[in-house]
């Protein structure tokens, strides 16, 4: 009666295997593609207005080291406005950012989510003739040349653009690195992989640019969802432009500092590109089948990684299961089950930390105050099974605060 059983077993994890192996040797490929040298934007007379827009929820200790990074920019002072735009706010955001010499935009309307807090700022401001926005979260600390970068960018035509997100705290905790490092391989083998494929970069929340001829384009500032960032980087895609990677503006981002933290911050991501994938993919999918393009279906392939995650989750219990039932007697497929399980997850954890290795080399980030980050790393990752199939489970649908306290300048490697 059970003979079939470890055949149809191990059928099942192969086919697993074979269909995420596809998924990952395409992953693989396209951060190959970060060899290739990025796009020269050149040096551009300063032309382009920006407004500036932050969305900040009790960010009263922070909010001062972000303002002075944007006011001390090497671009014309007249040429941009700070935007602060408190929501929700319980302390004294909005005279911390008034008192460092922004401009606020008390939010009046009830908001769930940063994408409801920057549709209201855009709704006000829109009718001041600006050429783009860009968007900082309130613990960030910009790079001088930030402004300068993404006026070059926009002058070559670019309808939007996200720059580098480096780290303001990768030596705090074991937890800030490992953050810091999946930012890092976000630069290097997402972001400068898709840009050396010709591809669209991925929009990630803080220090990009999106311009208002987009935007017209897009009916305005439109997201729904909890993923404002993947949100717009999907509806540019369906309106013809692609995300550009502009890897000389650079932004400082400030790193959770607990698993806590960590946690409630990536479920809150997963859940955002489930309701974009909801959103979004019956008309991705209409795009294909009426105009393939490779930046579509590679939009696709990002989009269902929650899917790729309760799937690796459900191949760990399908290897163990089937490692099992190799067993004669209950002992020996306890044994083979855990066998088959460690060694799933060794394996995970070699490839992860080594390419957390290369990625720290690659990026210049070498620091002695890594190590516990870059033996840890393999443990960050497979948190994100259970937090995805927890946002299948049950979705986050509300912007939570993360309280960020750290008023600090970036740590630089061997200081």
């Amino acid at each position: 009666m059970t003979d079939w059983l470890f055949p149809a077993a191990l059928a099942l994890t192969g086919t697993m295997g074979v269909l995420m192996g596809l998924w990952g040797l395409w992953y693989l490929i396209s951060g190959l593609a970060c060899v290739r040298k990025p796009q020269d934007y050149g040096l551009h007379p300063a032309q382009t207005k920006f407004a500036i827009l932050i969305a900040a929820r009790n960010e009263e200790m922070v909010i001062g080291p972000l303002v002075n990074s944007l006011l001390t920019q090497s671009y014309p002072a007249e040429l941009y406005d700070i935007w602060v735009i408190p929501n929700n706010c319980t302390d004294n955001t909005a005279l911390a950012a008034r008192s460092f010499g922004a401009k606020v935009l008390e939010c009046t309307v009830p908001v769930k989510s940063k994408g409801e807090v920057l549709r209201f700022a855009y709704n006000r401001l829109r009718g001041r003739r600006y050429d783009a926005w860009l968007v900082f979260d309130a613990d960030n600390v910009v790079d001088r040349n930030f402004l300068a970068e993404m006026n070059n960018v926009r002058l070559t035509g670019v309808q939007a653009a996200q720059g580098y997100r480096d780290s303001k705290n990768p030596y705090d905790t074991a937890l800030s690195g490992c953050s810091s490092i999946y930012y890092w391989m976000m630069d290097r083998f997402h972001n400068g992989g898709k840009a050396g494929l010709g591809l669209s970069a991925m929009i990630g929340g803080t220090g990009f640019m999106v311009t208002q001829s987009l935007l017209d384009k897009l009916g305005g500032w439109r997201t729904e969802t909890i993923s404002e960032d993947m949100e717009i980087t999907v509806q540019a895609l369906l309106a013809g432009e692609r995300v550009a990677y502009a890897p000389k503006a650079i932004t400082y981002d400030e790193q959770p500092l607990t698993w806590e933290q960590s946690f409630k911050q990536r479920r809150r991501w997963t859940s955002g590109t489930i309701q974009v994938a909801e959103a979004y993919l019956p008309a991705l999918a209409q795009e294909l089948g009426e105009r393939p393009r490779l930046a579509l279906l590679d939009m696709v392939s990002t989009m269902i990684l929650p899917a790729y995650q309760l799937a690796a989750l459900a191949g760990l219990v399908c290897t163990a299961l089937t490692a099992a039932l190799g067993g004669r007697t209950l002992l020996q497929a306890v044994l083979l089950g855990l066998a088959g399980a460690c060694g799933n997850i060794a394996w995970a954890a070699l490839t992860a930390t080594a390419a957390a290795g290369i990625v720290i080399t690659l990026e210049g980030k070498w620091d002695r105050r890594l190590w516990k980050a870059l033996g840890t790393y393999w443990l960050f990752l497979l948190t994100w099974l259970p937090i995805a199939t927890a946002s299948f489970w049950k979705r986050t649908t509300v912007w939570e605060e993360i309280r960020h306290t750290r008023t600090m300048a970036p740590q630089l490697p061997g200081r």
